[in-house]
Protein backbone atom coordinates (compact mmCIF):
# COMPACT_ATOMS: atom_id res chain seq x y z
CA UNK A 1 0.00 0.00 0.00
CA UNK A 2 1.46 3.67 -0.79
CA UNK A 3 2.17 5.90 1.69
CA UNK A 4 0.13 8.63 0.46
CA UNK A 5 -2.80 5.31 1.03
CA UNK A 6 -1.51 4.36 4.35
CA UNK A 7 -1.80 7.36 6.25
CA UNK A 8 -5.41 8.30 6.04
CA UNK A 9 -6.00 4.83 7.49
CA UNK A 10 -3.67 5.21 10.23
CA UNK A 11 -5.29 8.34 11.13
CA UNK A 12 -8.90 7.16 11.37
CA UNK A 13 -7.27 4.16 12.84
CA UNK A 14 -5.95 6.44 16.24
CA UNK A 15 -9.18 8.49 15.98
CA UNK A 16 -11.10 5.33 16.92
CA UNK A 17 -9.15 4.02 19.02
CA UNK A 18 -8.88 7.57 21.50
CA UNK A 19 -12.82 7.52 20.53
CA UNK A 20 -14.01 4.50 20.73
CA UNK A 21 -11.62 2.22 22.53
CA UNK A 22 -13.70 -0.80 23.10
CA UNK A 23 -14.71 -1.49 19.43
CA UNK A 24 -11.10 -0.49 18.56
CA UNK A 25 -9.69 -3.48 20.29
CA UNK A 26 -12.57 -5.76 18.95
CA UNK A 27 -11.35 -4.48 15.57
CA UNK A 28 -7.55 -6.19 15.94
CA UNK A 29 -9.31 -9.54 15.78
CA UNK A 30 -9.91 -8.32 12.03
CA UNK A 31 -7.26 -10.58 10.19
CA UNK A 32 -7.68 -9.16 6.67
CA UNK A 33 -5.99 -5.73 6.61
CA UNK A 34 -8.77 -4.14 4.27
CA UNK A 35 -11.67 -5.66 6.10
CA UNK A 36 -10.08 -4.15 9.05
CA UNK A 37 -9.63 -0.59 7.19
CA UNK A 38 -13.53 -0.84 6.71
CA UNK A 39 -14.90 -1.37 10.19
CA UNK A 40 -12.51 1.54 10.99
CA UNK A 41 -14.53 3.71 8.60
CA UNK A 42 -17.55 3.03 10.06
CA UNK A 43 -16.54 3.56 13.34
CA UNK A 44 -14.99 6.34 12.49
CA UNK A 45 -17.74 7.82 11.22
CA UNK A 46 -19.68 7.47 14.63
CA UNK A 47 -16.72 8.84 16.16
CA UNK A 48 -17.39 12.05 14.48
CA UNK A 49 -21.23 12.25 15.41
CA UNK A 50 -20.26 11.06 18.89
CA UNK A 51 -17.47 13.96 19.53
CA UNK A 52 -20.38 17.20 18.09
CA UNK A 53 -21.92 17.20 21.80
CA UNK A 54 -18.51 17.84 23.63
CA UNK A 55 -17.63 20.48 21.07
CA UNK A 56 -20.65 22.51 20.93
CA UNK A 57 -22.63 23.14 23.83
CA UNK A 58 -26.12 24.33 22.53
CA UNK A 59 -28.59 21.86 21.28
CA UNK A 60 -29.16 23.95 18.24
CA UNK A 61 -25.44 24.22 16.44
CA UNK A 62 -25.70 20.58 17.81
CA UNK A 63 -28.16 20.07 15.57
CA UNK A 64 -26.58 22.29 12.46
CA UNK A 65 -23.48 20.23 12.52
CA UNK A 66 -25.79 17.35 12.63
CA UNK A 67 -27.30 18.55 9.53
CA UNK A 68 -24.28 18.91 8.04
CA UNK A 69 -23.57 15.48 7.69
CA UNK A 70 -27.34 14.19 6.88
CA UNK A 71 -26.74 16.03 4.24
CA UNK A 72 -23.15 14.69 3.35
CA UNK A 73 -24.75 11.06 3.21
CA UNK A 74 -26.44 12.84 -0.06
CA UNK A 75 -22.69 12.58 -1.52
CA UNK A 76 -21.41 9.30 -0.23
CA UNK A 77 -24.44 7.02 -1.91
CA UNK A 78 -24.09 9.14 -5.02
CA UNK A 79 -20.21 8.32 -4.99
CA UNK A 80 -18.86 11.74 -4.95
CA UNK A 81 -18.39 12.63 -0.85
CA UNK A 82 -16.63 15.97 0.10
CA UNK A 83 -13.54 15.88 -1.32
CA UNK A 84 -10.58 16.19 1.39
CA UNK A 85 -12.62 14.83 4.23
CA UNK A 86 -10.91 11.07 5.01
CA UNK A 87 -13.75 9.91 6.96
CA UNK A 88 -16.28 10.49 4.16
CA UNK A 89 -13.42 9.54 1.50
CA UNK A 90 -13.35 5.75 3.38
CA UNK A 91 -16.69 5.72 4.34
CA UNK A 92 -17.93 6.72 0.60
CA UNK A 93 -15.60 3.59 -0.29
CA UNK A 94 -16.97 1.00 1.93
CA UNK A 95 -20.73 1.56 1.30
CA UNK A 96 -20.03 1.06 -2.57
CA UNK A 97 -18.06 -2.12 -1.97
CA UNK A 98 -20.35 -3.42 0.26
CA UNK A 99 -23.64 -2.09 -1.01
CA UNK A 100 -24.69 -0.83 2.20
CA UNK A 101 -27.98 0.66 2.57
CA UNK A 102 -28.65 4.36 3.67
CA UNK A 103 -31.11 3.84 5.78
CA UNK A 104 -29.27 2.75 9.15
CA UNK A 105 -26.88 5.65 8.65
CA UNK A 106 -29.83 8.68 8.33
CA UNK A 107 -31.71 6.79 11.13
CA UNK A 108 -27.79 7.46 13.65
CA UNK A 109 -27.92 10.66 12.79
CA UNK A 110 -31.64 11.42 13.75
CA UNK A 111 -31.31 9.39 16.77
CA UNK A 112 -28.00 12.07 18.13
CA UNK A 113 -30.40 14.76 17.37
CA UNK A 114 -32.95 13.60 19.29
CA UNK A 115 -29.96 13.11 21.99
CA UNK A 116 -28.89 16.55 22.08
CA UNK A 117 -32.70 17.72 22.41
CA UNK A 118 -33.09 15.44 25.87
CA UNK A 119 -34.72 12.33 24.28
CA UNK A 120 -34.14 9.07 25.38
CA UNK A 121 -31.27 6.84 24.06
CA UNK A 122 -32.71 4.85 20.62
CA UNK A 123 -31.00 1.15 21.08
CA UNK A 124 -31.60 0.32 17.95
CA UNK A 125 -30.49 3.66 15.80
CA UNK A 126 -27.16 3.71 18.52
CA UNK A 127 -25.80 0.28 18.70
CA UNK A 128 -27.92 -2.40 16.80
CA UNK A 129 -28.32 -1.04 13.26
CA UNK A 130 -24.48 0.07 13.83
CA UNK A 131 -23.36 -3.97 14.95
CA UNK A 132 -25.37 -4.76 11.80
CA UNK A 133 -23.72 -2.79 9.45
CA UNK A 134 -20.10 -3.98 10.74
CA UNK A 135 -21.50 -7.97 10.41
CA UNK A 136 -22.20 -7.30 6.98
CA UNK A 137 -18.85 -5.64 6.27
CA UNK A 138 -17.36 -8.45 7.18
CA UNK A 139 -19.28 -11.16 6.06
CA UNK A 140 -21.61 -10.11 3.71
CA UNK A 141 -25.66 -9.41 4.33
CA UNK A 142 -28.44 -12.38 6.05
CA UNK A 143 -27.25 -12.22 9.32
CA UNK A 144 -28.87 -9.14 11.26
CA UNK A 145 -31.51 -11.40 13.24
CA UNK A 146 -28.22 -12.91 14.73
CA UNK A 147 -26.53 -10.33 15.86
CA UNK A 148 -29.67 -8.15 17.40
CA UNK A 149 -29.30 -9.55 20.82
CA UNK A 150 -25.83 -8.70 20.96
CA UNK A 151 -26.46 -4.99 19.95
CA UNK A 152 -29.38 -4.72 22.37
CA UNK A 153 -26.90 -6.07 24.82
CA UNK A 154 -23.69 -3.41 23.90
CA UNK A 155 -26.78 -1.38 23.85
CA UNK A 156 -27.89 -1.83 27.15
CA UNK A 157 -24.48 -1.24 28.91
CA UNK A 158 -23.67 1.77 26.94
CA UNK A 159 -27.04 3.57 28.73
CA UNK A 160 -26.03 2.05 32.31
CA UNK A 161 -28.81 -0.49 32.15
CA UNK A 162 -25.86 -3.01 33.31
CA UNK A 163 -28.08 -5.43 34.86
CA UNK A 164 -29.88 -5.73 31.67
CA UNK A 165 -27.67 -6.28 29.87
CA UNK A 166 -26.58 -9.18 31.30
CA UNK A 167 -29.83 -10.78 31.53
CA UNK A 168 -30.00 -10.58 27.98
CA UNK A 169 -26.15 -12.47 27.06
CA UNK A 170 -28.04 -15.77 26.83
CA UNK A 171 -30.30 -14.63 24.19
CA UNK A 172 -27.89 -13.23 22.68
CA UNK A 173 -25.32 -15.85 22.96
CA UNK A 174 -27.89 -18.30 21.62
CA UNK A 175 -28.65 -16.23 18.23
CA UNK A 176 -24.85 -16.13 17.69
CA UNK A 177 -24.38 -19.37 17.53
CA UNK A 178 -24.98 -19.25 13.55
CA UNK A 179 -22.78 -16.25 13.18
CA UNK A 180 -19.40 -16.60 11.03
CA UNK A 181 -16.16 -16.67 13.19
CA UNK A 182 -15.02 -13.67 10.67
CA UNK A 183 -18.14 -11.64 11.79
CA UNK A 184 -17.16 -12.32 15.87
CA UNK A 185 -15.17 -8.85 15.59
CA UNK A 186 -18.13 -6.59 15.01
CA UNK A 187 -20.01 -8.02 18.31
CA UNK A 188 -17.19 -9.18 20.35
CA UNK A 189 -16.93 -5.70 22.27
CA UNK A 190 -20.91 -6.26 23.23
CA UNK A 191 -19.56 -8.69 26.43
CA UNK A 192 -17.16 -5.79 27.76
CA UNK A 193 -20.04 -4.48 30.10
CA UNK A 194 -17.73 -2.72 32.54
CA UNK A 195 -16.33 -0.39 30.64
CA UNK A 196 -13.96 0.65 32.96
CA UNK A 197 -11.80 -2.07 33.28
CA UNK A 198 -7.97 -2.01 32.14
CA UNK A 199 -7.41 -2.31 28.11
CA UNK A 200 -5.33 -5.50 29.16
CA UNK A 201 -8.01 -7.27 31.08
CA UNK A 202 -10.50 -6.32 27.97
CA UNK A 203 -8.00 -7.57 25.58
CA UNK A 204 -8.18 -11.15 27.33
CA UNK A 205 -11.90 -10.96 27.81
CA UNK A 206 -11.74 -10.43 23.95
CA UNK A 207 -9.57 -13.74 23.00
CA UNK A 208 -11.51 -15.67 25.07
CA UNK A 209 -14.83 -14.52 23.66
CA UNK A 210 -13.48 -14.89 20.20
CA UNK A 211 -12.39 -18.43 21.17
CA UNK A 212 -15.60 -19.64 22.34
CA UNK A 213 -17.85 -17.47 20.15
CA UNK A 214 -19.90 -16.33 22.82
CA UNK A 215 -20.42 -12.80 24.94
Amino acid sequence: MAETEARPIADLDAQVRAADPDRWLSSRFVADAQARADLIALYAFEAELMAIPTRVTQPLLAEMRYRWWADQMDGVFAGEPRKGHPVLEALTDVVRRHRLERGPFDALIEAHIGRVHGEPHDLEAFYVEPMQLAVRVLTGPGHDDKVLGAGRVWGLAQVGRLDDARSALGDANAALKNLPSDAFPAVAHAMLIKTSEAEPLKKLRLTWAMLRGRL
